[in-house]
């Protein structure tokens, strides 16, 4: 008999909302709202029923990677988001990013590695490597999703590029495009562009560490950072580097774009930690999307993001609340 254990991060739904409550709590939501919509809308579909738009995508589940926590919607997913290039508010990704052109895409790839150059994006890929992995997303703003991620481990795209001894970090950059990217024209922008984001090379050679190209088994859409962005689970959202177009690895820690805005709010390392409070509001409660007025949602934060067992070593003798 093989006995299967589960890592400590992968908790099953039941820890986090009960099976019936999350039952019954989806369908009164669902009656309710398709019965009052109904009224001005004859045959309305319920939001998760409809069919996921994109590309579909090639690609293995890794059930061993993933948690069986339940998926956040599809809606959910790509009409709250943070990106910044696009507007400050929440909904303004979704409304504004189709404006974004994203083929054909290519990275240029510099620094301290044998292979420089500029790469198609399936030159650096390789989409019949392509992965489904299922990872929270936590935020800052104490809100958190759980998505179904395609993509490839971080670590095979590194070693293709195979960087040299000296590169001790891995630096990432956004695409800058005044005309299609609204936000970076916007006047009262406070982010001095490009984007800019960085791992320590440890981190990013990670089992967990991933990139991304896709969610829910489709082509990700641009608000969602199309066509590549960064997905680092056991990290507050704001390192996951949307629209990559650079990756450059170099032996000097990079100074990435929210230590410059705000250093003692948004630290170098990321990390979820609920011991750490953001200088303005408590990290201990997260709240899970879908979440309403009437089901709020809130579960309590877990320190790595749940992700302890594969990434607490990397942090061993650090002091946390000093490297946040």
């Amino acid at each position: 008999m093989i006995i299967k254990n589960k890592p400590s991060w992968q908790l099953g739904y039941h820890e986090v909302t009960p099976e019936p409550v999350f039952r019954n709590r989806r369908a009164f939501m669902k009656g309710a709202l398709a019965g009052a919509a109904g009224l001005a809308m004859p045959g309305l579909v319920w939001p998760g029923e409809l069919p996921v738009p994109g590309e579909a995508l090639d690609f293995d589940k890794r059930p061993g990677l993933s948690t069986d926590e339940p998926l956040t919607p599809y809606e959910d997913v790509t009409r709250y988001n943070n990106f910044y290039e696009f507007g400050t508010d929440k909904t303004d990704p979704a409304q504004y990013a189709s404006a974004m052109e994203t083929a054909p895409w290519s990275v240029t790839v510099e620094g301290e590695c044998a292979r420089p150059g500029q790469y198609a994006l399936e030159d650096l890929l390789k989409p019949h490597d392509y992965e489904e992995r299922i990872y929270r997303l936590r935020c800052v703003e104490a809100w958190s999703m759980v998505i179904p991620w395609v993509g490839v481990p971080l670590a095979e795209m590194i070693g293709r590029l195979e960087p040299t001894s000296k590169a001790k970090y891995v630096y990432f950059e956004t695409l800058v495009n005044l005309e299609q990217m609204r936000g970076q024209r916007s006047a009262f922008s406070v982010i001095d562009w490009p984007y800019q984001e960085g791992l320590r090379m440890d981190e990013a050679m990670n089992e967990l560490s991933f990139m991304a190209v896709g969610l829910y088994g489709k082509t990700l859409p641009n608000q969602n950072g199309a066509p590549l962005r960064l997905v680092v689970p056991w990290k507050y959202g704001f390192k996951s580097i949307k629209s990559i177009v650079k990756i450059r690895f170099q032996e000097a820690r990079p100074y990435t774009s929210w230590e410059k805005i705000a250093p003692k709010e948004y630290g170098f390392y990321a990390n979820v930690n609920p011991e750490v409070d953001h200088p303005r509001w408590s990290q201990k409660r997260e709240r899970r999307l879908p979440s309403g007025l009437f089901s709020p949602n809130w579960i309590e934060t877990r320190k790595f993001n749940g992700y302890g067992e594969q990434v607490a070593h990397l942090y061993r003798d650090m002091d946390l609340k000093r490297f946040y």
